[in-house]
């Protein structure tokens, strides 16, 4: 009866090293085939049970999980889990109403402050609005630090100076 609690755990130990090794020898005979950079991605993936049993992670991802099932049905018979659904709904309609709500407003005031084309406004009666000052800035805008095309943009502009 002592080996009991024991016995589970030993499984569970025993299916991740499983896991674990069959994913190592996919891993080997993929980077046999001259494929290394998928066989590093099949070997990480391959050492996750194993390390997730180690850790404790694995036991307590199947607490949760245990947790959540009892929850779950205990939500189907408790009328008390039932109405606080209902004010949780209701809290999520209060708050998309809002939202759409404060978006109508915003739109109706950028509407009414911007001019409308009267009869007696320069382009209605055939005058040009000028056009915008060129400026260098405004030739190439910047862009920003973290947008991952921004070097394409400035290989571009090398290979147009060059002609290419």
């Amino acid at each position: 009866m002592h080996h009991a609690a024991g016995e589970p755990a030993m499984l569970t130990g025993t299916v991740c090293l499983a896991l674990s090794g069959a994913g190592l020898a996919v891993a080997l005979l993929t980077a046999w085939r001259r494929r290394f950079l998928r066989a590093t991605r099949i070997a990480a993936v391959a050492l996750l049970p194993v390390g997730l049993y180690l850790t404790g992670l694995l036991t307590m991802l199947g607490r949760i999980g245990r947790a959540i099932g009892s929850w779950a049905a205990g939500l189907v018979l408790d009328p008390t889990v039932w109405a606080g659904v209902a004010v949780l709904a209701l809290a999520v309609v209060l708050w998309v109403a809002a939202r759409l709500a404060a978006g109508r407003a915003a739109g109706r005031r950028t509407r009414a402050e911007q001019p409308s084309v009267t009869g007696g406004s320069a382009t209605a009666l055939g005058g040009a609005t000028p056009p915008p000052t060129a400026t260098p800035s405004a030739k190439r805008p910047k862009r920003a630090a973290d947008d991952p095309l921004s070097e394409f943009g400035d290989i571009e502009e090398i290979l147009r100076k060059r002609g290419i």
